[in-house]
């Protein structure tokens, strides 16, 4: 993608290209940062949704948002990704559990109207857009007065564009180098799902691409506060002593810096 604009055509046609090895990894569980560490605490963090209208910003193939309807949410998602769309809906025609999927972009939100919902909620999505201002006004809109965003990103502070963990001749990690932070300039990252066994596949696959939106914790907090929210509350998530126990890739984050920044306001 060298050369390439970053905009919502960009990350559309990304996270196109992501959607089949995306859908099946996650699907096969994979995804073990998620599925061990940040997806569980964001679940202790969010607000209770059963019986909610409830808005999941950046939803993907829907993994997410199926948890969320399972708890009750009375479930809406929405991504850029007319092939994520197209995933999720072939799910919910296998498993009905109410869902409703659109395809359409979180910063303006233009397929829904003002005050529709009670819950609006993004897992790991809103880094990944060039209008995070937009988003949260967009958000905004569509909630109810006393609506809930609750929302989780990487951190801004630790996941800079020159992050790099520091280890001594044994392996050990001694701490994380961040740097760049407030460099602002879009780029693309290519990685893979890579806490598993690949030894049995015939091919390693291809990185997915992910265009990256840098921003510091001032961006985040105060576009927030200029969306008409009240900040109720911020975590940095931390993984269990019992998973740093057994992971060492989970260890490093336990001993030495947050992965991500969870986020719950309320609108005024």
């Amino acid at each position: 993608m060298t050369g390439t604009i970053l905009d919502e055509a960009a990350v559309a046609a990304a996270w196109d290209r992501n959607t089949e090895t995306w859908t099946q990894e996650v699907r096969s569980g994979l995804d073990l940062y998620r599925e061990l560490y940040t997806f569980p605490a964001f679940l202790s963090f969010m607000p209770p949704i059963a019986g909610k209208r409830t808005i999941d910003l950046g939803c993907g193939e829907g993994s997410n948002t199926r948890r969320f309807a399972k708890l009750g949410g009375l479930m809406t998602g929405v991504d850029l990704s007319g092939e994520m769309i197209r995933r999720a809906r072939g799910h919910e025609e296998k498993e009905s559990l109410g869902i409703a999927y659109e395809i359409g972009s979180f910063s303006d939100l233009a397929p829904f109207g003002d005050g529709e919902f009670d819950v609006a909620l993004s897992t790991m999505a809103l880094m990944d857009g060039p209008d995070l201002p937009g988003a949260l006004k967009a958000a905004s809109r569509v909630l109810k007065p006393g609506g809930c965003l609750c929302f989780s990103v990487l951190h801004p502070c630790f996941v800079t564009p020159a992050i790099k963990w520091l280890a001594d001749e044994t392996g050990a990690h001694l701490g994380l180098r961040v740097g760049r932070y407030f460099e602002r300039v879009p780029f693309v990252e290519y990685w893979r799902f890579s806490r598993h066994d690949r030894s049995e596949q015939k091919a390693v696959t291809e990185p997915f691409e992910v265009p990256r939106f840098p921003r510091t914790l001032s961006d985040y907090i105060n576009a927030v506060s200029e969306a008409g929210f009240r900040l109720v509350k911020i975590e940095e998530p931390r993984p269990s002593e019992e998973l740093a126990r057994r992971h060492d890739w989970l260890n490093r984050w336990y001993q030495h810096a947050p992965l991500v920044l969870f986020a719950l306001a309320v609108k005024a």
